[in-house]
């Protein structure tokens, strides 16, 4: 009888500089150039593989108002960044967002491949479409790309991405020096594609990594995006506002790339984690309503309106209804904005009820460490997530999380005391993607064979 090894939660952390949250920064100790501090990001990244982590996982956005959140208005290249991080650290992962809409394949598969050797197999790869119709403009366009072509877009984007990685076949340089022999000519393959949004010949000029290609990564929840994640996704940061949600986006996520054909357990779930610890489940309530009890409401609705491509609320009567705006949601924050349109509906929320639900909306993870490890331990046994990804915004927070939480989860047997495994891969429990090239020329030796 064949026995399987039982199911370990998978931990990252969002590091995040001065924070997505507009009151995060005033934290005396966040240093107030931390977004633009490698040696924070380092600082960070070295306490989590501390703590035997997953990953690491850098957000990024490529259009900014005055009124963003300020981490976004001064902060790193996240691949620039996460080659520091690379060289400063050695088993945890490093992932990284970055848009299908305004790069191209070749440069992305050389940066992404190239961060994946620095990092001998750490590196992941978030797969973003932007939301901001804004960014357009910052990238020669008049307008952003209309939502159904920006999913269609970024799927053969990430088909011709994973051809170039497999450029080379893991044999193809002997570097043989006695016999003057560097590369197996014949193991070097063009791509040559043709696509509707793309024509890329190759070879990319970089073999493949320790754990073959980076691992894929995405975070869409409109329709559209979930059938993108369906097709490509090896794991998932879709937000998850409380555990009913989680548990739906998780079975329809994997019921739909089960239909397609994949394995639904080769991809790993890992929403945003907001925590709030104290030594009492009282004081853990407290302080959570102290930090967003004093959010600025008209910061509230900024964030608000980021999902409609930063529409502006403050016109609007905060005690009426919520305004009638579901013609903004269609080439934005897709999935997001609807769910907020649907719901305000659906539940009679007035502006201002809207923005505490979606935006000074409450965590589920509220309580001492036991209680906080508990509610962990409840969602990933239900199958609601593989694991989540904790947002580092205060240090003490997240210092507490490691040495509180951590070690609870680590002596139920649900995460791991040490790393078995050095590769984001080996980490994640997904397998090293064949070569297709390798595949094909096996199988056409073994019809010859016949």
């Amino acid at each position: 009888m064949v026995q399987t090894a039982p199911r370990q939660l998978k931990l990252g952390a969002i590091l995040a500089g001065v924070g997505t949250n507009h009151g995060d920064w005033r934290d005396p100790a966040v240093p107030g150039d931390a977004s633009v501090d490698i040696n924070w990001y380092i600082e960070q990244a070295r306490k989590a593989e501390a703590a035997k982590l997953d990953l690491v996982f850098i957000v990024d956005s490529p259009f900014i108002t005055p009124d963003t959140a300020p981490h976004y208005l001064n902060r790193l290249e996240p691949l620039t960044l996460l080659s520091g991080i690379a060289v400063s650290t050695s088993r945890i992962g490093l992932v990284g967002t970055l848009t299908t809409s305004y790069w191209e394949p070749y440069n992305v598969a050389r940066q992404f491949g190239s961060l994946d050797h620095i990092s001998k197999g750490r590196a992941g790869w978030n797969v973003v479409t932007t939301g901001l119709e804004g960014a357009a403009r910052n990238y020669g366009r008049e307008e952003h790309f209309a939502h159904a072509e920006r999913y269609a877009r970024a799927l053969e984007f990430v088909q011709v991405v994973q051809g170039l990685w497999d450029s080379y076949e893991d044999d193809a340089f002997p570097r043989d020096k006695a016999a003057g022999i560097f590369l197996r000519k014949d193991r070097q393959h063009r791509l040559d594609h043709n696509g509707v949004h793309f024509s890329v010949a190759g070879p990319l000029a970089l073999s493949r990594s320790r754990q073959g290609q980076p691992v894929i990564f995405q975070a869409g929840d409109s329709d559209e995006g979930r059938n993108l994640g369906a097709h490509i996704a090896e794991g998932t940061f879709a937000a998850a506002a409380d555990f009913e949600t989680a548990l739906s986006y998780t079975r329809d996520l994997k019921a739909r790339a089960a239909r397609l054909g994949r394995d639904p357990d080769r991809i790993v779930v890992m929403p945003g984690l907001s925590v709030f610890l104290a030594d009492s489940d009282e004081e853990a309530r407290a302080l959570e309503e102290a930090r967003l009890g004093r959010l600025d409401f008209a910061k509230s609705l900024v964030e608000l309106g980021r999902l409609f491509n930063y529409h502006d609320f403050s016109a609007y009567d905060p005690d009426a209804a919520f305004p009638d705006v579901s013609n903004l949601t269609l080439n934005s924050y897709k999935g997001g904005a609807e769910r907020v349109v649907r719901t305000a509906r659906e539940e009679g929320l007035s502006l201002r009820e809207t923005v505490a639900r979606f935006v000074e909306r409450r965590s589920a993870f509220v309580g001492t460490a036991a209680t906080v490890a508990d509610e962990i331990e409840r969602w990933f046994r239900a199958g609601a997530v593989d694991g989540f990804n904790l947002h580092v915004a205060r240090p003490a927070d997240f210092d507490r999380f490691l040495t509180g939480v951590v070690p609870i989860l680590q002596d139920r047997g649900l995460f791991r005391r040490d790393y078995e495994h050095d590769t984001l891969r080996g980490h994640l429990g997904l397998p090293v993607p064949e070569n297709r090239y390798t595949v094909a020329r096996g199988l056409a030796d073994a019809i010859a064979a016949e």
